[in-house]
């Protein structure tokens, strides 16, 4: 630590190490969703197609999703400080090398080293948030962090349809560069090194089997539905190639020394149910967010930045939650917040469900609202919980396996979601127009009549035009529904929660759990 970060007074010091972990966080969250809105503007400037232009966000996530499970072992074997120094730099770097991009090619190239130095950065932020703060702040700790990790997608859309339409695409890139220097410049002066564990062998066979593993998983469901999923040789040849990527990484671990996983962490019965809720919100948060905000622009014909904002009052019920997060934790048990907020996500998806062409803002806001108030509730306690009775030791590599677990389950919610949208949009505009004869009473009614006429083309295209809308719309309906049901699903889940009580505490007699000295 340098002579300024000793003479500092721990909070002060304490504060601005959560200033530099929160903007780390909040830079690597954004990038997710913030380049979606201006690919149209990049793909005219770049002079490449719809298809080369999706490769801007497919190399990114490819990337990001196979370097996030090599983070607790770097941060291990050289140190966290060292390491999160260098991604945020390679991040920031990365990030102006898009903005300047030329063609095609380096888009994605660039895009390929952001998503690389961009992976360590939430997970290691994570880590030194458990670290700066006791066991009895832990979740006040996860409720800042997770404001930057649910926010941060959240928000993204809207930023970057006001950038790109008040200024242009360049600037979701460069926005990045003074928040990186000084977040850069922050932890140089006031975070500390952890210690080196310089006897680690790295486990190459270990790492390139899982990261072959994940990758063609992540080409899979990001590519499947832009080639027709399993009726594409490509996607045959990624799901075979991801379930022997796997197979070799599961078979080699477990028959190994030194795995390039320590399978330790999955010992804790708190750590394995954060997992399996981390991949739960992972799939609600981005599944519904594929689903909203072309519902409003498609259907509804909102524009960019009104369907952002309408979108992001869901931020609003997030931040509200995550506030008041940590003294709710003082007065209930944290399965029981868990519990409340699945339910109460699940109540809101029910709600949509009953959305129709006419459906009002005020009602997409209130439900919106709500359903941030159901992912805050459940984000905080489960973050806080998994690493409640988790060594310190096996923490770096924790933190690197719940976000690569959140991850996969958002790839996972918005292939799902827009693959059975597609699907139910094409069955449904069937069955609908298989009734449109001219035998149907409401076609012969008069004013129908007389603007739908059949005998002409504008008069079919008009036709069609309210089919296909009808159609989507029963789609959505019908996504929101599976959301529902997959929600409700992991409400059996939460007795898999053991106890919250800290080694600590339990081995001092202590009743009092740990969560409820948090403020």
């Amino acid at each position: 630590m340098s002579t300024a970060g000793a003479t500092m007074a721990p909070t002060s010091r304490r504060m601005l190490i959560t200033v530099c972990a929160m903007t780390a966080t909040i830079m690597q969250a954004l990038d997710t969703t913030i380049a979606n809105v201006a690919l149209p503007y990049m793909q005219g400037s770049l002079s490449a197609s719809l298809d080369q232009i999706n490769w801007v966000l497919t190399s990114y996530i490819v990337a990001a999703a196979i370097m996030t499970a090599p983070i607790g072992w770097l941060a291990d074997r050289f140190g966290r400080k060292k390491l999160f120094i260098i991604c945020v730099a390679g991040f920031t770097a990365a990030s102006l090398l898009c903005a300047l991009a030329q063609n095609i090619e380096q888009m994605v190239l660039f895009r390929l080293l952001q998503g690389m130095a961009g992976a360590a950065l939430v997970p290691l932020s994570q880590s030194v948030m458990l670290d700066s703060y006791s066991l009895q702040e832990r979740a006040k700790a996860m409720a800042i962090w997770g404001m930057g990790v649910m926010l941060g997608p959240i928000m993204g859309p809207t930023l970057g349809a006001w950038l790109t339409d008040n200024y242009s695409w360049h600037w979701v890139f460069l926005i990045n560069l003074p928040i990186g220097v000084l977040t850069v410049a922050g932890m140089m002066l006031f975070m500390e090194e952890t210690k080196k564990q310089e006897h680690l062998i790295f486990d190459w066979f270990g790492f390139i089997a899982l990261a072959i593993g994940i990758g063609s998983l992540q080409l899979m469901l990001d590519r499947g539905e832009q080639v027709g999923w399993f009726g594409a040789r490509e996607i045959w040849v990624e799901a075979i190639v991801s379930a022997a990527g796997f197979y070799y990484f599961f078979a080699h671990s477990l028959t190994t020394r030194q795995p390039f996983v320590n399978f330790e962490m999955f010992k804790d019965r708190n750590f394995v149910s954060g997992c399996v809720f981390m991949l739960v919100i992972g799939v609600v948060l981005f599944g519904t967010m594929a689903l909203v905000t072309p519902f409003m622009q498609n259907l509804l014909g909102y524009p960019i930045q009104t369907a952002g904002f309408l979108l992001g009052t869901r931020g609003v019920g997030t931040l509200l939650t995550m506030m008041a997060a940590p003294r709710l934790m003082r007065m209930i048990e944290p399965r029981y917040l868990i519990l409340g907020g699945l339910l109460i996500t699940a109540a809101t998806l029910y709600e949509m469900t009953g959305w129709s062409l006419d459906v009002q803002q005020t009602t997409i806001v209130v439900t919106s609202v709500a359903q941030g108030i159901g992912l805050g509730l459940l984000f905080v306690p489960v973050t806080s919980v998994a690493f409640t009775t988790l060594p310190g030791t096996l923490r770096n590599g924790a933190t690197s396996m719940t976000t690569l677990l959140r991850n996969i389950g958002s790839s996972i919610g918005i292939s799902m979601m827009i693959a059975n949208l597609t699907s139910k949009t094409t069955i449904m505009h069937e069955t609908i127009g298989a009734a449109v004869t001219p035998f149907n009473n409401a076609l012969q009614m008069q004013d129908v009549a007389t603007n739908l006429n059949m005998a002409t083309d504008a008069g079919k295209a008009m036709l069609d035009g309210i089919i296909t809308q009808q159609a989507a719309l029963i789609a959505y309906l019908n996504d929101f529904k599976l959301l529902m049901v997959l929600t409700l699903l992991m409400v059996p889940l939460v007795m898999l929660i053991g106890t919250t009580k800290s080694p600590a505490a339990a081995a001092s007699g202590k009743q009092e759990e740990v969560i409820h000295a948090m403020d």
